[in-house]
Formats: C-alpha cells, sequence, structure tokens
C-alpha cells in the first residue's frame, strides 16, 4: 500500500508593491492629461464648423464664400461690421449666426461687432453718432473705408443735403424679411433673405457705387405692372448685384455713353434702324463692353438677329418641343454646361425653364469667327428627346427631319470678343450673353437654378465672376395644422 501524496505547500504571498502602483497610476494621469491637452491644442488649430439645420439656414452659398475668398482682398484694411440688433427679435439669432459665418469666412478681411441696443444704450448711441444715423429696428453697418475709416462719413453736397459714404451701407432687417398679404388682408412674413441683402449691401460698400447699365426700354416689351411682374423680377435681381438698371430709349441717342456698363435688351419686338444699329455695333466694339440679350420664343427682329448671326449665335424660328406618353411638352428641360468658368457650380445640374424657349445655333470653333476674335458658347444645353419643332400651334406636332431642328439643341449662349484665351487681355474684351426664353423672369414660372444662372451671367458680365455661382437659399414659412387637442 503506497503512502499517501503530501499535500501542496502553499506560496508565499509576494509583498505589496504600493510605489509601483502609484507610480503607474501618477503615470496613466499625465498621459490622460497629455491626450486631453493635445486634443484641444488640435481642435483650436484644426476645426471644422457643420450646419446640421434642415435647410441649411446658417450657411453660405458658395457665390458668397467665392467672393468672401477673393473679391474683398488687398485691403489696407478690414470691413467692419456693427451688428445693431435686439436680442429679443425673432431673427436675432439667426442674423448673428450669419454675421459670424461672414467673419469666419473672410480670413479675417471682416471684423464684426454685435451690440444690444437695449442692453448697450450708451455703446449704440456712439454708433449711430459716428455714422449720422437713427436707430431704427434693427440693422447692419457695413464700413468698407479703406485707409480713411477715420474720415467723416456723411457729407453734404451743393443743396445742404446729407449724404452718407458712398462706402458704408446700412441692411436693417425689414429688407430681409420677405412679406406677402394673405386673404384676410394682413402682411404676413413668408420667407427670410438675409444672405442675399448682407452679400448685396457689402458689395455695394466695397464698390462704392453701383455698376450701370442701360435698358433698352423703347424696343423691349416687358411686363412691369405690379411688384410680382417680370420687369420686377430683373430689376431686383441686377440690383442685388449691385447692378443699376435704368430705362433708356436708344432712338434718342447718339452714342452709348462712356459710364455705361452695360446694354439689355428684353423681348425685343421692334426692329433697330440702320443708324441704331450701327450704334449698338460701335459699342460691341469697345473694350469692356457687356450685352445681356433675352428674346422671346420664335421672335427675333431682323436686324437684331443679322447682329447675333455675326457673333455665332442664331437664334431659330422654332419652338423647343417633345412628345412624351403623347403629351406635349412645351417647358425645356435642360443642364447647364460644362467648361464654361463662371458656371463651374452650376455645370451638370438639371433645370427646367417653363414658358416657351427656341433653339439657338452656336457655332463653337468656327475659322472664321475665330479669326475676328469671336468665340461663341453654349450655356444651357436641353436635354434628349426635344426637338425644334418649326411649325408649332398648327396642331399634332411631331418630328419632321426635313422642316425640324434635331438635338442636341442650346438656349442660352454667351460670347466673348478680344483675346479671351489671354488673361492679360481677356478683362478688355467684350461680353455677351444671349437667351431664347424670358418665361423663368415671371413670378409664377421662377426656379432657383434659373435665378443663380441669370445673377452668375450678370455678374459675369459686369466682369466679377468671383460673386458667379450658386446663389443665396432663400428660406420660406411653413403650416403645421394641430388640433385644438394639440395645442392644448
Amino acid at each position: 500500500m503506497s503512502d499517501p501524496s503530501p499535500e501542496p505547500r502553499e506560496k508565499p504571498a509576494l509583498p505589496l508593491n504600493r510605489w509601483g502602483i502609484g507610480t503607474l497610476s501618477a503615470l496613466q494621469i499625465v498621459l490622460l492629461a497629455v491626450l486631453v491637452l493635445a486634443a484641444n491644442y488640435l481642435s483650436i488649430r484644426h476645426h471644422a464648423r457643420v450646419d446640421l439645420s434642415r435647410d441649411g439656414a446658417y450657411s453660405l452659398s458658395p457665390a458668397t464664400v467665392g467672393y468672401l475668398a477673393e473679391g474683398i482682398g488687398n485691403r489696407d484694411g478690414p470691413v467692419r461690421w456693427t451688428l445693431a440688433f435686439r436680442r429679443s427679435s425673432p431673427y436675432y439669432e439667426r442674423v448673428r449666426a450669419l454675421a459670424e459665418e461672414y467673419q469666419r469666412r473672410s480670413r479675417g478681411n471682416i471684423v464684426l461687432e454685435v451690440v444690444d441696443p437695449l442692453r448697450s444704450p450708451e455703446r449704440s448711441e456712439q454708433i449711430m453718432a459716428a455714422y449720422g444715423l437713427t436707430f431704427v429696428k434693427d440693422m447692419i453697418i457695413i464700413d468698407a473705408r479703406d485707409g480713411d475709416a477715420d474720415g467723416d462719413v456723411v457729407t453734404t453736397d451743393a443743396s445742404g443735403a446729407r449724404l452718407l459714404d458712398p462706402h458704408v451701407r446700412v441692411a436693417v432687417v425689414d429688407e430681409m424679411v420677405v412679406t406677402r398679404v394673405d386673404s384676410r388682408g394682413l402682411r404676413r412674413p413668408v420667407g427670410f433673405q438675409g444672405e442675399d441683402v448682407m452679400t448685396a449691401r457689402l458689395v455695394e460698400a466695397i464698390e462704392g457705387r453701383p455698376r450701370r447699365m442701360l435698358f433698352l426700354a423703347d424696343k423691349s416689351r416687358i411686363d412691369d405692372e405690379g411688384e410680382e411682374s417680370p420687369w420686377h423680377t430683373l430689376e431686383r435681381t441686377m440690383r442685388m448685384q449691385n447692378i443699376e438698371l435704368t430705362p433708356a430709349r436708344i432712338s434718342e441717342m447718339r452714342e452709348i455713353p462712356e459710364e455705361v456698363e452695360g446694354l439689355v435688351l428684353v423681348a425685343p419686338r421692334f426692329d433697330f434702324t440702320e443708324a441704331e444699329m450701327q450704334l449698338l455695333e460701335n459699342y460691341w466694339q469697345r473694350p469692356r463692353a457687356a450685352l445681356l440679350v433675352m428674346l422671346d420664343a420664335g421672335e427675333a427682329p431682323r436686324q437684331l438677329r443679322a447682329f447675333l448671326r455675326g457673333n455665332g449665335v442664331t437664334p431659330r424660328r422654332d419652338r423647343v418641343v417633345a412628345r412624351e406618353n403623347g403629351r406635349l411638352v412645351t417647358s425645356a428641360r435642360a443642364t447647364f454646361a460644362y467648361s464654361v468658368g463662371f458656371l463651374d457650380d452650376l455645370a451638370g445640374q438639371a433645370v427646367v425653364f417653363d414658358g416657351a424657349s427656341s433653339s439657338l445655333e452656336v457655332r463653337e470653333g468656327a475659322d472664321d469667327l475665330i479669326g475676328r476674335g469671336i468665340s461663341p458658347v453654349s450655356l444651357v444645353d436641353v436635354a434628349p428627346g426635344f426637338w425644334g419643332e418649326t411649325r408649332f400651334g398648327e396642331g399634332e406636332e411631331s418630328f419632321d427631319p426635313n422642316e425640324d431642328h434635331p438635338g442636341p439643341l442650346s438656349i442660352a449662349a454667351a460670347v466673348t470678343r478680344g483675346v479671351a484665351a489671354d488673361d492679360r487681355y481677356a478683362a478688355d474684351g467684350s461680353r455677351m450673353v444671349v437667351t431664347s426664353t424670358t418665361g423663368f423672369l415671371d413670378p409664377a414660372h421662377q426656379r432657383a437654378e434659373a435665378m443663380d444662372f441669370l445673377a452668375s451671367s450678370l455678374n459675369w458680365l459686369a466682369d466679377r465672376e468671383t460673386l458667379a455661382g450658386i446663389g443665396p437659399l432663400s428660406l420660406g414659412t411653413y403650416n403645421l395644422p394641430l388640433l385644438d387637442a394639440q395645442v392644448s
């Protein structure tokens, strides 16, 4: 019988190394503190602001961002913004957030001061006295005086009238809020256009005076009745780009004034005389000439049509249509063209031009035009499936290859005259934009993409490409139907 195995002996417990544990804990705390400090340092030096609102209400449009990055540089001092807004205003948070975004995006070219007139009455009185203003509700004062920021803000003219310095502009909240009269006769807010107004006033303050373009009223026919008319749309769009549209009659001119920076012709119904056509041709041959020609579908007076054809863009006497499920479609679906600098932000984007439109023959790269320094290019290309119907209105329209114009079609074109390929002389050339539709000016048919296209075209004509691109977003109001029980 074997002996029982001996019981295992327990190992003696090691002494507790309190010094090692304490050292390890201290090291962990130090490393944690280093990580926290490093994270804070990196977050200060490298951070991003994200707008999580549904409509991007606190973000700036690409057009404004481009202007802040390139349009306000090379200054002796920053542009000073004074936000004199009551915190109790329903628009305070939105306007303040947008103003701070302008300051951030300007990379130091905008300095912002926020003042609540109710909480800081003494500072408000100092600001109003410095600018010779009377406080009216809520406003933003934009001071873009360059190198003379301490000079007189208010001057007097020969008649003794007080004038604000042309490089100082004021944007009031009433301009930012869009209102409509409802069915009960009450005026209610229906939209907010803060960025539109802020950018417009900033451009006005920096440039000091608006660009001036003449509207050839004796050759154009556009509805100007009422606040919501196509004329009002065109005039307001140009005003937001700091372009003053002045009606004039070419039949009463001997020459186009030198200070005029562009001519606008909309829905021409009356033809030019030989003398008037020579006046237009002489203007087109000037350096930095600018022409905006917006044609009604199928209508182009003979002399004007010959002028446009001589510059590579021929308006066709047709109607852009398509057949879909047996139904005739007259609203042209299209996309913005690539390889056109001022349409980079819009390139490839789909757009619908409601109303009637005709096609344009654009002779891109024609040898005879290149020899004369003329470069036409299509801006808006119609979607496949559409054609140019030459017998529109006769009923049972269908594509006839012997009479109609097949795709691809264009309904807008740009023309440059001069050495456009050489950056040293490109700005001295002439520029023209031609559209074969005016329907998108009708407030009932307005689309944001078409209005961005118009604004970008105007800024290109004004040699201000930094403002071209997708424009500010107009924010609207929404009805939220609730039952009485839900309200309570």
